[in-house]
This record gives structure tokens, C-alpha cells and sequence, in this order.
């Protein structure tokens, strides 16, 4: 490494953000970039580890340790430490297609299984990568790049989500001629309505990349509902393309069916979510709301997570009266519990933007833990006017199971006209899968391979999260790449992707 003491000499500083207060008055992205030389001693700070496992991306204890995509950490965080900004995005390009992406939504395994993070706190990874893409794009060095010759075969990608988008830059530049199939009206899939702007600019980082890739080539076709539409159907794509990748995400949501489950005020996180998404870009961010919003209302988000965060962000943008957030399992711990070691990912307590902004606001964390939601209340109309919960304890029962059970006295009604459902996501859609007549896991997921992708029908591969279950942006990434090569390969008899 350029700087061997580095991480003695230099401490760990992020990237800073407008102030909670500020922030929630607008859509904007608040992550502010520290100064060159700021950003180049964070680069410092990376060891001479002798084995980085930032960047290998295993499975531990079910949970990704280091880099889904391999990223070169290290390699990068010295070149940024030398001022040697290109040559940094040469090598971050290498291994991620979209480090935009992941630079501002990923939640850094890299950085939990950081050496340094033994010890100290971890380099700055994920702001690093970030820093170098955002500068590239600045100084103009991430430009298209147009095949020379085409292959002259044909491939069908339905769904522009990550998984889809990597897919279709590594088959593009492999020669082929690629279609991008999505059913909303615009592309980039949860990048573009899963996640809010806020955290994810949409014209001014997820377009900008879309734009690109149709100048190298790549055709989008929005408003498609593969397995729905009468003109694209399933056997048309297989008649019409030499082959096929399924990139459809897992976006079924888990349900809540309690009591009065039909109340007027209750919904899925991720429509509310994408409503508001397409309302803003409609309205250019005009200052007004969708239909469906959180202004002036008692607002419960069930469930945490990424989603149950932005739920929470984008009500207080909407100017709820009140925001909590209800979570089953319990707080988790300042510090790495015993059984939670490093690299592990640490499951350890923090705030997020969500969260921040919520405290700022009502002075507290919005977040109630061990409480479990038994129905919701609604009035003469309908209407959803509150939420019975209690308070409960994780015990186990007579096959030896961890279940939830009541805390007795602890039952109560709260407040709440809008109730979001963020639990996460129990799997794929199924008309894509019913309409490919593919075979599918335990889990509902497509069943394939990860590393070769292939389903039962030949010439048809599935990636991300409709094939693995729902997961990070930057697994979707290494799964659109790895289905690429496999496609590629498929195609061609032999690959040189990586």
C-alpha cells in the first residue's frame, strides 16, 4: 500500500449529509462527498492486510462476508490514496457495472468483514467507491462503449432491475443484440421505484446509466408485461430471440391477514413507495403528494429493514402528524454479540436515514421492538383509525422452536390512519413462471443454478432475486453477470466474460 500506517495515523470519516431537518423539505439526494484530500487519506487508511477479505464475497452464516462482486478494494482505495482517480475507475469498472448504484444503496458487507475493522473502525469502502464513480462520470471518463461487431444473436432480458440491466452490459459488449423487456413505464426496475429518490437519484444517476446503455446499443422496451401481454409472449420471445434471461425480481410481498386486513388506510410498503416515486418524477417534484400519502396522519410502519426505512423517510417528506416503526424481534446489540463474530455481516444497532430523521423530529427512535400487530381497528366507514399490538417474548414450544408469545397486560391500541406492510417479500410474481412452464424451489423461486442459471427450458436462464429470493442490489449485479456469461456461452459455444 501507498501509506502502511495509514490506518494508525488517519480516522475513519464519512461522507456528511444535509441536516435531518433540512433534508426532509425536499427529494434531493443529501449524501455530501468530502474534498479530494479528505477522500484520498480515507483511501490511506486501507491496510496491507495480507488477506483482504473485503472482496471475496462469501456466504457466512448465511449472510454475504466481503464483496458479492469481488470488487477490487484495495487495489482502488491505493490508486485513490495516489491521486490516480482513472485508473481507480478502470479497476472499480472491472468487477461492478453500475458502482453508482451500489455506492449509495449498498449496505457495505465489504466494510464488516474490513481487517481493520477488528480493531478500529473500517475503511470507508463503500463512500470510496462511490467518490470514484461519481468523479468519472464528472470528468467525463465513463463514456459508451460501442461494439466493434456484432454476433448477430439475439437476447430477450425481461426486467431492467439490476440483475437485468448487468446482464444485458455484459451480453451487449459480448456482441449480441439485447432487448430489455419491463413492465412499468420506466426503466431500472426496484432501482427506479423501490428505492426513493432520495437515496437514489432518478434522472440524475439511474437514467444517466440507462441513457448510456442505450447509446451502446441495448433496445428498452417499457410497458411490457411479459406473462401478461398479448403481443409478448412467451413463445414469442423464445421464437424471436436466440435466447432468453429472466431478471423479474421477487417482488410478492408478505402479507399481514389479520382482522380487518381490508381497512381503507392499510397497503404494501412497496406501493406506497412506488406511487410516490412515479408521482414525484411525473410532477418534477412540484411539492405536491400522490393520493396515497402520509400528510397529516398517525403513521405505523410493520416491519424494518431497507423498505420499512424508506417507508418511514417518505412519510415524513409527505409531513405525517406521527411516525413509529414496529419490529417482532428484538434490539439489537451496541456491540458484536459472542455468536455474531467478525467477518460476519454485524448485526449490530444503528440509525439509519430513516431513523435519523424520525429522531430529529419527534426526538426519539421510531422504532418499537418485540412488538407483534393482533389487528387493525377501522371506523363506521372503513377507514383505518388504529392498530391493536402487544408486546411479546420469543420462547420456545414443545418441538423446540422459537416462538413468539404475549406479554400479559402489555395489549393496546394506538393511533394510526396509514399502516405500511414492510415484511419483506415471500417471492416471485408467478405469471412469468407459469407462462415458461419453469420448474421452481422449495421457496417459489425459479429454480436454476447459481453458476450456470439454466432452468428446465433450454435456452431460457434466470438471475437475481427471482431466482435466489429477495436480496441486495449488489447480489443482482453478480447474478446478471454470472447468467450473462452462462447465456453467453450458451450462444457462442465458448465465453471470455468474466
Amino acid at each position: 500500500m501507498g501509506k502502511p500506517t495509514g490506518f494508525m495515523e488517519v480516522d475513519r470519516v464519512t461522507d456528511s449529509e444535509t441536516a435531518p431537518l433540512e433534508r426532509i423539505k425536499n427529494w434531493r439526494e443529501f449524501k455530501i462527498h468530502s474534498d479530494e484530500k479528505t477522500q484520498r487519506a480515507q483511501g490511506s487508511r486501507c491496510m496491507d492486510c495480507g488477506t483482504p477479505f473485503c472482496h471475496t464475497g462469501h456466504m457466512v452464516s448465511g449472510m454475504a462476508s466481503g464483496c458479492p462482486v469481488n470488487n477490487l478494494i484495495p487495489e482502488w482505495n491505493d490508486l485513490i490514496f495516489r491521486g490516480r482517480w482513472k485508473e481507480a475507475l478502470q479497476r472499480l469498472h472491472k468487477t461492478n457495472n453500475f458502482p453508482e448504484f451500489t455506492g449509495r444503496v449498498c449496505p457495505a458487507p465489504c466494510e464488516g468483514s474490513c481487517v481493520l475493522s477488528v480493531i478500529e473502525p473500517a475503511v470507508t469502502i463503500k463512500n470510496n467507491e462511490c467518490a470514484i464513480i461519481d468523479r468519472g462520470w464528472e470528468e467525463g471518463w465513463v463514456v459508451a462503449r460501442i461494439p466493434s461487431k456484432r454476433t448477430g444473436k439475439k437476447v430477450a432480458i425481461v426486467g431492467s432491475g439490476p440483475a437485468g440491466l448487468a446482464c444485458a452490459d455484459q451480453l451487449n459488449q459480448a456482441g449480441h443484440s439485447v432487448t430489455v423487456f419491463e413492465r412499468e413505464d420506466r426503466i431500472g426496475g426496484l432501482l427506479m421505484y423501490g428505492i426513493p429518490n432520495m437515496k437514489l437519484d432518478k434522472e440524475l444517476v439511474v437514467q444517466r446509466r440507462v441513457n448510456l446503455m442505450a447509446e451502446e446499443g441495448i433496445v428498452f422496451k417499457t410497458g411490457i408485461f411479459i406473462g401478461k401481454d398479448s403481443e409478448w409472449t412467451a413463445e414469442k420471445l423464445r421464437k424471436d430471440f436466440d435466447s432468453v434471461v429472466l431478471c423479474c425480481g421477487a417482488t410478492a410481498g408478505r402479507d399481514l391477514p389479520i382482522e380487518n386486513r381490508d381497512a381503507d388506510g392499510v397497503y404494501m410498503a412497496m406501493e406506497f413507495l412506488t406511487t410516490n416515486t412515479r408521482y414525484q418524477l411525473d410532477h418534477k417534484f412540484d411539492g405536491t403528494n400522490p393520493a396515497l400519502n402520509a400528510t397529516g396522519k398517525d403513521v405505523v410502519v410493520i416491519g424494518g429493514g431497507d423498505t420499512g426505512t424508506d417507508c418511514v423517510g417518505t412519510s415524513l417528506r409527505h409531513g405525517c402528524k406521527s411516525v413509529i416503526q414496529l419490529e417482532i424481534m428484538p434490539m439489537p446489540p451496541e456491540k458484536r454479540a459472542a455468536n455474531n463474530p467478525w467477518p460476519e455481516w454485524p448485526k449490530v444497532y444503528k440509525m439509519d436515514y430513516g431513523q435519523e430523521e424520525a429522531a430529529a423530529i419527534q426526538g426519539k427512535d421510531p422504532r418499537h421492538y418485540l412488538v407483534q400487530t393482533k389487528r387493525f381497528i377501522k371506523d363506521a366507514a372503513g377507514n383505518l383509525s388504529g392498530l391493536e399490538i402487544v408486546e411479546i417474548e420469543w420462547a420456545k414450544d414443545d418441538q423446540g422452536r422459537f416462538i413468539p408469545k404475549d406479554v400479559e397486560g402489555t395489549l393496546r391500541v394506538i393511533p394510526c390512519q396509514l399502516a405500511l406492510l414492510a415484511m419483506g417479500f415471500t417471492g416471485p410474481e408467478t405469471e412469468v413462471i407459469e407462462k415458461f412452464a419453469l420448474d421452481t424451489d422449495a421457496r417459489s423461486n425459479i429454480k436454476a443454478e447459481h453458476g450456470t442459471f439454466t432452468t428446465n427450458v433450454p435456452g431460457v436462464f434466470a438471475a437475481g432475486d427471482v431466482r435466489r429470493g429477495q436480496s441486495l442490489v449488489v447480489w443482482a449485479i453478480n447474478e446478471g453477470r454470472g447468467a450473462a456469461r452462462e447465456c453467453d456461452r450458451f450462444l457462442m459455444g465458448i465465453t471470455n466474460l468474466p
